[in-house]
């Protein structure tokens, strides 16, 4: 016993003396740190298994002495290493954890369903998902806790699409979803605004009679504000029987975020005890659908007003357009001493790159560096779109290399600006490189400057297409009206106009105006009237007269050499007082 607390007081006074040595520099033979030799030193792993449920150095203490063990020779079973690697996930020790992993690999318990499912949080923790997901298929039956393990990392990481998908395998396994699988279903629902799968979700929790969980209850209101469906919503609460204060703030946004300002502000009144949460709600709703000025008032009448009260009304006025007094109520934020977070700088770079103001840009990197926020994701992808739209890419290049985590929005932005500036390769470049990252996936923004790319760069169509059945089939991503449009371009520039016509159908945009306007206008580019005429009709149907049309119309027949038609559609611009108006270019000059 002496020599066990000799140990632990040895050990404590290293820790207190190294406090920002990581822990997986311990991982080594205990006798390199403390002199003490392993042979007089075996500790039960009883004992360390309570030593690694207790907090801080007793944690850590117990994580030394089970290397301690494993250098000896002993041989912990399934349970321990259970909680070995709970216990590296819960101190964020990565380093250790995959020591860990590489060991009970060695020892045959990666075949062990509990020490798989702990292996599994373990890189769900560290959002490796593919790591996780590579151990999650291994394990013979995964217990329920890998399952919402998985799921949740899938939402933490942003990736709700595979996370519904990981749900709906769930449904179909030995297992039955609980509270927490519902929880993080219903949040990818709400995300991705998809209002049916969240009704099917609903449905199950009334049948399973977990609906009357204060939890589920609060991530139903959440979901159905998200999907617009407010009536909904207020149901949900109202049929509640006990309420906290998330339940209070969920129905609160969802009436906020639905430009029901009145009732939100009822709400507010009638909450028992309203927190900071409740009024930044409230503040955000007004300040995206009401009066700014009134946001304002709310925010000055707050007894504790945080950086998120304040980026609420910058984030108003900057989605308003009204960059200029975005830019004057900062400089308030700045000096009423309140610290600036990342989602402060974000939005209101995003205000700047509205008005490719490279001045400004500039001076709030400054600040950023100042406040050592440059490196974060969120303002490094902001700096990108900033310097991208003031047609800085060399700055903007800079600033991608120097992000030492890019997320996908960081990849979005560069790609964009390259796209914006025409330089195809590089967008091309771009996409091939972030197709290789782990954990990341191209979505349909990156999709839509990637086939712009092939448009303006004289990509074939079948390596083209190649690309958009990847985004369908392999990414699961569902075509926007601007895919199909971008695809249409560039079937039109092979003369490919019957398939690009047959596709419009196949992917149910046939009640889309700017879709058949690409039609047209790849009609005009290959010489094809009589699909012309056919496109220039549903146009019309679709939008009414437009100049577009009839201009389009007397370029095809000009190229066909079909005077009469020409001067048909002249005269019927005429007749319908429909003319080409004068067009007008504007420049304006910048710092550089």
């Amino acid at each position: 016993m002496t020599m066990q607390r000799s140990l632990c007081f040895n050990l404590k006074k290293h820790f207190l003396v190294n406090q920002r040595k990581p822990i997986h520099s311990l991982w080594r033979p205990i006798s390199t740190i403390t002199g003490i030799s392993q042979e007089n030193d075996l500790i039960p792993w009883t004992d360390i298994i309570s030593g690694l449920n207790g907090a801080g150095v007793i944690c850590e203490v117990a994580l030394v002495k089970a290397s301690q063990m494993i250098n000896s020779g002993s041989k912990p079973n399934d349970y321990i290493l259970v909680h070995l690697t709970r216990a590296s996930t819960n101190r964020s020790c990565f380093s250790l954890g995959q020591q860990l992993h590489s060991y009970i690999v060695k020892s045959g318990y990666s075949s062990s369903t509990f020490v798989s499912s702990a292996l599994t949080n373990f890189y769900v923790k560290f959002e490796l998902i593919n790591e996780a997901y590579k151990l999650f298929v291994e394990i013979p039956e995964p217990s329920l806790v890998s399952w919402n393990s998985l799921i949740s990392g899938y939402i933490h990481s942003g990736n709700f699409r595979k996370a519904l998908n990981l749900f709906l395998q769930l449904e179909n396994s030995d297992h039955c979803p609980d509270a927490y699988s519902f929880t993080s279903a219903l949040s990818a629902c709400g995300r991705l605004g998809l209002l049916q799968l969240g009704e099917s979700i609903h449905s199950k929790i009334v049948k399973l009679g977990v609906s009357c969980s204060v939890i589920v209850a609060n991530c139903l209101i959440d979901m159905y504000g998200k999907c617009g469906e407010l009536e909904d919503s207020i149901r949900v609460f109202h049929e509640m029987i006990d309420r906290d204060t998330i339940s209070w703030n969920s129905i609160i946004a969802a009436n906020a975020r639905n430009a029901r300002l009145e009732e939100a502000l009822c709400l507010l009144q009638e909450m028992p005890e309203p927190d900071t949460i409740s009024y930044n709600e409230v503040i955000s709703g007004i300040a995206q659908f009401g009066k700014i000025e009134y946001a304002i008032d709310i925010l000055l009448a707050m007894a504790n007003p945080n950086s998120s009260s304040w980026n609420s009304i910058i984030t108003g006025y900057v989605n308003r357009g009204r960059t200029s007094e975005a830019l004057d109520f900062f400089i308030k934020m700045h000096l009423s001493g309140l610290q600036m977070d990342r989602f402060t700088y974000s939005s209101i770079l995003s205000g700047i790159a509205s008005l490719s103001a490279i001045t400004w840009g500039i001076l709030i990197h400054c600040c950023t560096v100042k406040c050592s926020l440059d490196g974060s994701v969120v303002v490094g992808s902001a700096l990108i779109d900033m310097y991208s739209k003031c047609g800085r890419m060399n700055e903007a290049e800079r600033v991608f290399q120097s992000l030492k985590s890019k997320n996908l929005i960081t990849w979005n932005a560069m790609i964009s600006g390259h796209a914006h500036y025409g330089d195809s390769n590089k967008v091309i470049q771009l996409f091939e490189q972030l197709i290789t990252v782990k954990d990341l996936q191209p979505d349909g923004i990156t999709f839509l400057n990637f086939l712009s790319a092939c448009l303006h760069n004289g990509v074939p169509f079948e390596a083209a297409d190649l690309y958009f059945q990847s985004m369908i089939k392999e990414y699961g991503i569902d075509p926007s009206a601007e895919h199909c449009s971008c695809m249409i371009r560039i079937m039109g520039r092979e003369g490919k106009i019957d398939r690009a016509e047959k596709m419009i159908y196949e992917l149910g945009f046939e009640s889309s105006g700017a879709v058949w306007r690409a039609l047209l206008s790849a009609c005009v580019t290959c010489g094809n009237a009589q699909i012309a005429e056919v496109a220039a009709a549903k146009v019309i149907e679709l939008e009414g007269d437009n100049e577009y049309v009839f201009v389009l119309m007397s370029n095809v027949y000009a190229c066909k050499e079909k005077w009469k038609d020409v001067s048909q559609v002249r005269a019927l611009m005429k007749e319908r007082n429909v003319w080409k108006g004068a067009g007008n270019s504007r420049i304006e000059l910048g710092n550089g």
